[in-house]
């Protein structure tokens, strides 16, 4: 199986994990709030640098998937789909 492939797949299965009211939350706050210096996120369109943190410049939202914006037993479903 490619790369592409298994990222694909995780990245399917974190939006399940996420669902569809809060993917339609983060889908809104991604056009209004950037990052700042602390925030933990994630790449959604590249998963395999696992969880990231913000440090000096703040980040666009794009595709990151901050863990703020999550509850806290979904980030550690999260977590746990990202080990390898």
């Amino acid at each position: 199986m490619s790369i592409e492939t298994d990222h694909t797949k995780l990245r399917a299965r974190i939006l399940d994990l996420i669902g569809d009211d809060q993917i339609a939350k983060v889908a809104t706050a991604e056009g209004q709030k950037a990052l700042i210096e602390g925030d933990e996120f994630i790449d959604l369109a590249d998963l395999g640098r696992g969880v990231q943190q913000v440090h000096d410049v703040p980040v666009a939202a794009g595709h990151m998937l901050p863990r703020s914006s999550v509850p806290a037993a979904v980030w550690a479903e999260i977590l746990n789909a990202l080990k390898p």
